[in-house]
């Protein structure tokens, strides 16, 4: 192993040292000395000028890119829940949304729409895309983030009905593997909708087209 891979190496030991707490501060640290290895992998001059602060750089988006972990949804929705005054359907409809794929690291990002029968309470309409953003912005599947939006919304007001629906592109189809440009991927849950008549189960889909 050469010196300067083997200081990497020790920088990177001494950055996990310092986590106490899974803090952005802490994950900056490590997401500096990562971006240090991963360009030695390249066989990278980290010297030469357009690469001298790309590991700073890349540490501060990585740590946005995954601040979600640092909040829980009650955390981003705050105050923002309300007694319903009536029973008829909300939707918020192609909220954009960008997240990373958990298995290539690589970007994904579209749009997410939500559509729900309320029984008791309801959600402030910005809290919807908060919701959304919290989750987007974990390492992440599509289908999870599907499902983790629904069940946070499920958790915070009970709608009668909740239909959730996603489309996105994954850099991971398009740059590597069957390398498919322009294709989507489309993901859908549904809960609770045994309170609630076929029509009306209609009309929540309709809502979202």
């Amino acid at each position: 192993m050469n010196n300067h891979l083997l200081k990497l190496e020790q920088e990177l030991a001494i950055a996990r040292a310092r986590v106490t707490s899974p803090g952005p501060v802490a994950a900056g640290g490590e997401a500096v000395a990562a971006a240090k290895l991963l360009l030695q992998a390249a066989r990278e001059d980290q010297d030469r000028e357009g690469l001298q602060r790309t590991p700073e750089r890349f540490a501060k988006a990585f740590v946005h890119l995954c601040s979600g972990y640092q909040k829980t949804a009650r955390d981003v929705v705050g105050e923002g829940v309300f007694a319903a005054e009536g029973k008829g359907l909300v939707a918020v409809r192609e909220v954009e949304f960008y997240s990373l794929c958990e298995h290539h690291m690589l970007p994904f990002w579209g749009k997410a729409s939500v559509a729900y029968y309320p029984h008791e309470l309801i959600l402030g309409l910005s809290k919807i895309p908060r919701i959304i953003d919290l989750h987007a912005r974990r390492l992440q599947v599509q289908e999870r983030l599907t499902e983790s939006i629904a069940a946070d919304i499920v958790d915070l007001i009970g709608p009668r009905a909740i239909v959730v629906q996603v489309e996105a592109q994954h850099l991971c189809m398009m740059m590597r593997g069957v390398e498919k440009q322009g294709s989507s991927t489309t993901t859908e849950t549904v809960r609770n909708v045994a309170g609630v008549s076929q029509d009306e189960l209609q009309r929540l889909y309709a809502s979202l087209k």
